[in-house]
């Protein structure tokens, strides 16, 4: 048999083959049978409050004033946090400095008031 022939011979094979090479483990099955539920996987994310995808319009001043904003590594710029609070409706936003919780804080404007205002690493935003 000549090596042309053998070749097309064994190509449904290798076609037919898993790519064992190009599978990747990215960590430890739950071990004991146990699930991600209870083996204490990954938490769920919350969503931030600025999020309005349904009516477009800003938070309230009421949805922002009851939020606790979290401590945690905040990898937001300057200028996407000041985006997210405009997002959530104020104006005229200054002054915005990361504090050594991770959290961005400045004065902004809203319904013609000043306010103190806060974000978090989740992009949560309240006035503080």
């Amino acid at each position: 048999m000549s090596l042309d022939r053998t070749f097309l011979v064994l190509l449904p094979l290798l076609a037919a083959t898993p790519a064992l090479a190009q599978t990747t483990v990215t960590g430890q099955p739950a071990t004991g049978g146990a699930s991600s539920a209870t083996s204490g996987g990954q938490q769920a994310v919350t969503r931030p409050n600025t999020d309005h995808a349904q009516d477009g319009k800003p938070a309230s001043t009421d949805a922002v004033t009851t939020v606790k904003l979290e401590k945690g590594a905040n990898s937001f710029t300057e200028g996407e946090a000041r985006r997210r609070l405009e997002k959530a409706g104020f104006h005229d936003v200054r002054d915005l400095k990361k504090d050594a919780d991770g959290i961005w804080g400045g004065s902004a404007m809203m319904n013609g008031k000043p306010a103190s205002v806060g974000l978090d690493f989740k992009g949560n935003v309240a006035v503080r």
